[in-house]
């Protein structure tokens, strides 16, 4: 999933629909985690990455035959969708379904939503015209506090999974920055498109990959809940979810559309509180709050308010 960098000047005013969608987008990308967690219990995370991608991209395509535009359009853009897909989709989607093979699905979400904070320190070495500023900075370092937070107990002893599957949510985060500031090209594709492309780029990156990996393999003898978890991720928390999100962003606009960054890791750690019996450490939740600081401070509207 690309983050949109906030439009803090021009965000129009969200209407009741706009919030209902938002919430959903919320719980539908926050399950993600939630379902990821359940499949990669008995599949490997690279067979996971393509049956999500390759799976979504199939709906999305049907999703265009009825709805459109063509997807013609597209092919011109095969080159750059490569590059989307893999900072977007093949690179982020390996490492985190590989650290929530240790890590619960409310940890998963809350050490990918630092991707805001990447993305700012990213922009501003890698783009002329996204430098950092006080309040940014301040937000990053808000960011980075509530990360050791949830990291550094664990260093020390082992506490809440082992220290590489949290880099590697850390990880996945950063090529998601990345993937925002590559994505900036396509502004005047049609985002439906924009979505179909990367995944179906995606699905030829990954399909043949896990064939000549996992060949000699069955990599469809899976139970049925994991089957429910894999069509759940990537129809529901793929598919399904970038319709949600390119509506909010044409109806709402960026920065409002970035607000379901808050509200991911909530729905991730409901229902992996509900479902699959996962509690956070009390250090964990101290860094949840650092994260969540230094994404209001990045935002930018509520201390404007304040102010």
């Amino acid at each position: 999933m690309t983050r949109q960098a906030p439009d803090q000047m021009n965000a129009p005013q969200m209407s009741a629909r706009d919030w209902g969608l938002l919430i959903l987008l919320g719980a539908v990308w926050g399950g993600s985690y939630f379902f990821a967690r359940i499949a990669v219990s008995e599949m490997q995370p690279l067979v996971l990455v393509m049956f999500r991608v390759s799976i979504a991209a199939l709906v999305l395509h049907l999703f265009l035959t009825v709805r459109g535009p063509s997807f013609r359009t597209a092919l011109p853009l095969a080159g750059s969708f490569v590059v989307l897909a893999l900072f977007n989709n093949v690179i982020p989607f390996s490492l985190i379904f590989m650290g929530q093979t240790q890590l619960g699905a409310g940890l998963a979400s809350a050490l990918n939503a630092t991707t805001p904070f990447w993305t700012a320190l990213l922009a501003s070495v890698l783009t002329e015209d996204e430098r950092l500023t006080p309040v940014k900075l301040t937000g990053i370092a808000f960011g980075i506090a509530g990360t050791d937070v949830m990291i550094g107990p664990g260093l020390l002893n082992g506490m809440s999974g082992p220290l590489w599957a949290k880099f590697a949510l850390i990880g996945g985060a950063i090529s998601y920055g990345l993937a925002f500031i590559y994505g900036r090209r396509f502004r005047s594709v049609p985002p439906t498109i924009i979505a179909t492309g990367q995944l179906s780029a995606s699905s030829i990156i990954m399909i043949p990959l896990v064939l000549t990996l996992y060949w000699s393999e069955n990599l469809l003898g899976f139970s049925g809940n994991i089957w429910s978890a894999v069509i759940g991720l990537a129809v529901l928390s793929t598919a399904f979810a970038y319709l949600i999100y390119f509506r909010v962003l044409a109806s709402a606009g960026a920065s409002n559309a970035s607000l379901v960054t808050f509200l991911n890791p909530v729905s991730a750690i409901l229902l992996g509180s509900l479902f699959l019996g996962e509690r956070l450490a009390p250090f964990e939740i101290s860094g949840i709050v650092l994260i969540a600081a230094g994404l209001i401070i990045i935002d930018g509207r509520l201390p404007a308010r304040i102010r």
